[in-house]
């Protein structure tokens, strides 16, 4: 009882939607970023190199059993590396924001409450 009961606190706290919501996010920026890649940089790209198509870049292997062209594919990982890259450009620049934010909330000086200084006052005014 004691794991169920621990896994229900820890889902209440939000950690697991926020992790939901991070995946969801996640998926839907890749496949923006897929996108960006292939319908947008890449095709430019490619005719700057002589009206080369990079998804269509292979070496063929031969004729598998089913009829088919066996192929290695290389032009599509060069769009998936492409696409890795942005995507983990963009994920150090999030990641650089908040961590600048947080640095930027530790360093504020956090000034007591007016009630505190009060006290401390009448305190000191006491003293004397």
């Amino acid at each position: 009882m004691g794991m169920l009961q621990e896994f229900k606190d820890f889902a209440i706290k939000g950690n697991m939607i926020d992790m939901a919501v991070g995946f969801i996010m996640g998926g839907a920026f890749g496949t923006v970023v897929s996108s960006l890649v292939k319908d947008v940089i890449m095709p430019p790209v490619g005719m700057l190199m002589g009206g080369v198509d990079f998804s269509k870049l292979g070496y063929k292997l031969g004729i598998g059993p089913d009829g088919k062209d066996v192929a290695i594919n290389y032009g599509t990982f060069i769009n998936s590396i492409i696409s890795f890259v942005i995507l983990a450009f963009c994920i150090f620049m999030l990641v650089k924001a908040v961590n600048a934010l947080k640095k930027k909330a530790e360093e504020e000086p956090s000034s007591p409450p007016k009630q505190e200084v009060l006290l401390e006052e009448i305190r000191d005014a006491l003293k004397k």
